[in-house]
């Protein structure tokens, strides 16, 4: 019998969007093999402009995650003392999940990276990569056209049927600073959330 997967979907969800959330959820109505997919936010160690505080970012998700009972948020990376790579996150979760496979959830644009990332090696080795096409990407395409990604073909799976999505938390957080309504792009859970703690605003 085969184990059930656990997908981990991490990112800067600075703020997290609707768009994040739907493919999510397509991904778990897709594979009847999946039995939740956990939301990992970056630690604001992490090298990135406007990344606001860690647990702004993590009660975003919660808000959302907690009325899906096939989400979840971790805290792993914004509890770590440094920033971790992501094979280290995929191991130590793989540790707490011991029956269970860890994948990993990637948008296309990051896969054309990937073999830039550290210990790029061992996280196609021991981990599968569920890759969301991003705006006019072609996974097959990416892949063919990247040495290291091609000589590691079969770690790579194109999530099947999804939502493809070119919006970007840059572009709600410009809405925000400049006054404008984030209606519809982003959960009005998280949007209650930004409205009490006067986020985004210049």
């Amino acid at each position: 019998m085969e184990k059930k997967k656990i997908i981990v979907f991490g990112g800067c969800f600075n703020p997290p969007l609707n768009s994040h959330f739907s493919l999510a959820e397509q991904i778990v109505s897709e594979y009847e093999d999946i039995e939740k997919i956990i939301f990992v936010p970056v630690n604001s160690k992490y090298e990135k402009i406007d990344l606001i505080g860690n647990e702004d970012r993590y009660q975003m998700l919660k808000r959302v995650c907690d009325k899906n009972k096939m989400f979840e948020v971790s805290r792993i990376e914004i509890e770590s003392e440094r920033p971790l790579y992501t094979v280290e996150t995929l191991e130590r979760l793989q540790k707490e999940y011991i029956g269970h496979e860890i994948a990993f959830a990637t948008g296309s644009d990051n896969l054309k990276t990937l073999s830039a990332w550290k210990k790029a090696d061992e996280l196609v080795k021991n981990f599968k990569v569920f890759v969301l096409e991003r705006d006019k990407d072609n996974v097959d395409e990416i892949i063919e056209n990247d040495e290291f990604l091609k000589r590691n073909k079969s770690s790579f799976i194109k999530a099947k049927k999804t939502i493809r999505s070119n919006m970007s938390s840059t572009f709600v957080r410009d809405k925000i600073s400049r006054g404008k309504s984030i209606r519809y792009l982003t959960p009005d859970e998280v949007i209650e959330y930004i409205e009490e703690h006067n986020l985004y605003k210049k």
